[in-house]
C-alpha cells in the first residue's frame, strides 16, 4: 500500500522537468516488463551504503530486476550494512569536518562515505574472516568462483545470520542470493574485499590469484547471459550513476555484434540513467542516450530516459512506481 501512495503523490505533483522524466521512466519500465521484457540494473556510487536495499530488495523479490551489474563496493557494502548497521556512524555536518576531524575518524577505524562511516572491525573484518575461509577452501581444492558467488555461498549457508543487524528483507544482496540472480562485478579489485584479496595473495595465503574470477570472465558470462535471455525477452538497461558499473555491461551488445560479428543481436530494449554527470566535460557517464546509438548499444526506437538528479532520492521513487505498477 505504501508504494501506491507514493506513486499517486508523484503522479499528481511530478509534472515537469526531472520530476516528469522520473514518472515517464517508471512508466516505461513497467511497459517494458508488461511486454515480457527483462531488466538489467547497473549500480554505481555508494548505493548500498545509502541503503538502497530498502526498496531494491523488494524489486528483486517481485521479479522486477533480472540481473545486476555493480561495483565491488556496492556488492560488499550491502553485506557490511547487514552485519554491522548498529555500529555505523552518521555525520550530518560532514562538510564542516577539518582534516584533524577526519584523522580522528581514522583512529576510530571509521571509514567515511559522505555522511556515513563504515566501521572497520564490525563490518569489514567480520566479512573478511568469513570470505577468507571461502577463498582459501576454494584455493586448496583448485576451484574458481566469481566474487558474488563466494558471498552467495556464505549467505545461502546462513553463516552470518546470527550477526544480522537489520531486517534481512532489506538486504538486496540476500534477496539476490535467494533468487540466484545473475550478478556481474567489473573491476572487483577496486573494492575493499578486492584489496584484502590482493593482500592475501601477496602473503601466499592464497596460492592461485585466479581463485577469484574477475573482469574478462565476467564479460564472457555476461555475453552468454545476454544471448540466452534476449532470445526470449527484450532486455532493458536501468543505470544508477555512471562509471564502470554502467559502461561495462552496456558494451556487451556491440561486442557481440561488432567484435564477434554475430548477426541479429538485438539492442538494449529500454534505457534509463539517473545521472549528475556533465556531458560537456567529455564524460562517458554523462553522455546523453542518443550518443549510445553511434556505438551500437541502443537502437533509434529504444525508449530512452535520463533523469539528472540525485540517485539516492530518485531510485527509490522509481522503484515505488514500478512496484505499484503505475503509469
Amino acid at each position: 500500500m505504501e508504494f501506491n501512495a507514493v506513486a499517486r503523490f508523484m503522479g499528481h505533483h511530478f509534472r515537469h522537468f526531472n520530476a516528469a522524466a522520473l514518472v515517464d521512466a517508471a512508466a516505461g519500465y513497467n511497459k517494458h516488463l508488461e511486454g515480457g521484457g527483462h531488466m538489467l540494473m547497473a549500480l554505481a556510487g555508494a548505493m548500498s551504503t545509502a541503503e538502497l536495499g530498502l526498496s531494491l530488495a523488494e524489486m528483486i523479490r517481485r521479479g522486477k530486476v533480472h540481473a545486476i551489474c555493480c561495483t565491488g563496493a556496492n556488492l560488499e557494502e550491502d553485506l557490511f550494512n547487514l552485519v554491522a548497521h548498529e555500529h555505523y556512524v552518521r555525520i550530518p555536518h560532514y562538510r564542516d569536518l577539518t582534516p584533524a576531524d577526519e584523522c580522528s575518524l581514522l583512529e576510530r577505524h571509521l571509514n567515511r562515505v559522505t555522511d556515513t562511516c563504515i566501521p572497520e572491525h564490525e563490518a569489514i573484518r567480520r566479512i573478511e574472516a568469513a570470505v577468507l575461509d571461502e577463498w582459501t577452501a576454494a584455493d586448496r581444492s583448485a576451484r574458481q568462483r566469481f566474487p558474488h558467488e563466494f558471498l552467495y555461498r556464505i549467505l545461502s549457508e546462513e553463516r552470518l545470520k546470527a550477526a544480522y543487524q537489520i531486517d534481512p528483507k532489506n538486504s538486496w544482496l540476500l534477496a539476490a542470493a535467494q533468487k540466484n540472480l545473475p550478478i556481474f562485478v567489473p573491476g572487483w579489485e577496486d573494492s575493499t574485499l578486492g584489496n584484502i584479496y590482493a593482500a592475501h595473495c601477496i602473503r601466499k595465503d592464497i596460492k592461485n590469484v585466479h581463485t577469484v574470477r574477475t573482469g574478462i570472465e565476467y564479460m564472457i558470462a555476461l555475453a552468454a547471459w545476454y544471448q540466452s535471455t534476449v532470445a526470449e525477452h527484450s532486455v532493458g538497461f536501468f543505470q544508477i550513476g555512471g562509471g564502470i558499473a554502467g559502461d561495462f555491461p552496456i558494451c556487451v551488445v556491440p561486442m557481440l555484434e561488432q567484435d564477434l560479428q554475430l548477426k541479429g543481436i538485438p539492442r538494449w530494449g529500454y534505457f534509463c540513467q539517473i545521472s549528475d554527470s556533465t556531458t560537456s566535460f567529455g564524460s562517458y557517464s554523462g553522455a546523453v542516450p542518443n550518443e549510445k546509438i553511434t556505438w551500437g548499444k541502443l537502437a533509434v526506437e529504444t525508449p530512452k530516459y535520463i533523469i539528472e538528479s540525485d540517485a539516492t532520492i530518485v531510485a527509490p521513487l522509481i522503484f515505488a512506481c514500478v512496484l505499484a505498477n503505475c503509469g
